[in-house]
């Protein structure tokens, strides 16, 4: 017995660094992501192109990362989620720097289908890299890294509107590639490795019967569209409406993204004393408010306040809507996770084209009122999500 404590000492210290190295991860990911929330006016002027335009860029964003989603997958059945997170990783770093470089439409396109792409690639290595992590531990870790996601996209976007400002969004770009390979150096070889699939993976994927499952990836959908419009449009839409500096725009998603940092490290907390029910629905409706208030509101600075509000919402109902997603009765946990996930990723890639669409015609006001209206949606199908309540698992 006293020879066997050594070990299990060093197999603890090694998931304890590998769930700070992934928590780095997510902090890159969203770091990346916010960073290119200040960059989207300059991109605009600089490009000389339509809302109509960008929002087709942005789609084509969207369509990269649902492209290399399940490329992630694969590569991970043969090679596991260390491996394959530090790949993406390693290329994602350099994704802004190419968009920010790309001179005309074309190049624009391609610069971001692969940055999208590799944004994707690197989102769903990192999560199941997470999922090795409370293995090890035994305790869950998942709403807390994404916290650190949020915390990335808080320093990006908070950061990034002054900078740009200053020094340009070349040497913005540049710097962001910068701190976020200085990072990844540092954590990567931390992480932690998973046993690689053998059997499951000659297994057919058939698309579950339950209708259950879908309503819950809708419900998922209606929670994501409204983080996804503020990450693209809020800065445009403080600039171009509210007549915000850049600087000042830049914080919208900043703010959003702190608050939302906040209350994902204490969803746990939240989330075990009061049921994922009854945090879905007090959620929602907060984030409903916020959202409403943002699209109603003349001053930029309560908007900005009202975007907080937003994100401290919105924090807790996409982790919730994916663990009901995976906690299905009768169904395998990695096929109802697969199920919410790409309806819901859905709602933050591919929605704010739509919205970008829409906005060029009647502005961004009405957009965001309508937004509040999905979230009450989401409060009125918060019952569905009474299967992410379930017992933990003794630790083996």
């Amino acid at each position: 017995m006293p020879a066997s404590t050594p070990l299990q000492s060093a197999a603890q210290q090694s998931a304890f660094r590998g769930r700070w190295a992934v928590a780095a991860m997510f902090f890159i990911n969203g770091f990346l992501t916010g960073s290119w929330a200040p960059q989207i006016p300059v991109f605009l002027a600089r490009l000389e192109i339509s809302k109509f335009t960008l929002g087709l860029l942005i789609l084509v964003f969207g369509i990269g990362a649902l492209t290399f989603m399940p490329l992630s997958g694969y590569l991970m059945s043969k090679h596991g989620s260390r491996a394959v997170l530090r790949g993406f990783a390693t290329v994602c770093v350099f994704g802004l720097l190419l968009v920010a470089l790309a001179s005309n439409v074309p190049l624009a396109a391609a610069a971001m289908f692969l940055f999208g792409g590799l944004i994707g690639g690197m989102d769903v290595a990192m999560n199941a890299n997470a999922v090795a992590v409370e293995r090890r531990l035994s305790r869950a870790v998942m709403s807390s890294s994404h916290g650190f996601w949020s915390l990335g996209g808080f320093a990006g976007g908070g950061i990034g509107g002054f900078f740009i400002q200053t020094f340009g969004h070349l040497a913005h770009a540049g710097t962001v590639t910068i701190v976020a390979a200085v990072i990844l150096v540092a954590a990567a070889r931390y992480l932690v490795t998973d046993p690689t699939p053998q059997a499951q993976e000659h297994h057919k994927f058939t698309l579950p019967r339950n209708p259950a499952v879908y309503l819950v990836g809708v419900m998922a959908l209606f929670s994501m569209v409204p983080e996804g419009a503020v990450l693209d449009w809020a800065a445009l839409y403080l600039q171009q409406e509210l007549g915000s500096n850049l600087a000042t725009a830049g914080l919208a998603f900043a703010l959003f993204s702190g608050a939302m940092a906040l209350m994902r490290f204490a969803g746990d907390g939240v989330r075990n004393r009061f049921g994922a029910v009854r945090t879905l629905r007090v959620s929602s409706l907060i984030a409903a408010g916020g959202m409403l208030v943002a699209g109603l509101s003349p001053w930029p600075w309560l908007v900005i306040a009202a975007f907080a509000v937003t994100g401290l919402g919105i924090a807790n109902m996409v982790p919730i809507a994916f663990s009901a997603g995976g906690n299905q009765p009768g169904m395998a946990s990695g096929t109802g996770m697969s199920v919410v996930t790409t309806i819901g990723y859905c709602g933050i890639l591919m929605a704010p084209s739509a919205i970008g669409f829409v906005a060029e015609h009647t502005g961004f006001s009405p957009v965001f009122i309508a937004l509040s209206g999905l979230l009450v949606i989401v409060c009125l199908m918060s019952e569905l999500a009474r299967s992410a309540d379930f017992a933990p698992q003794p630790a083996a």
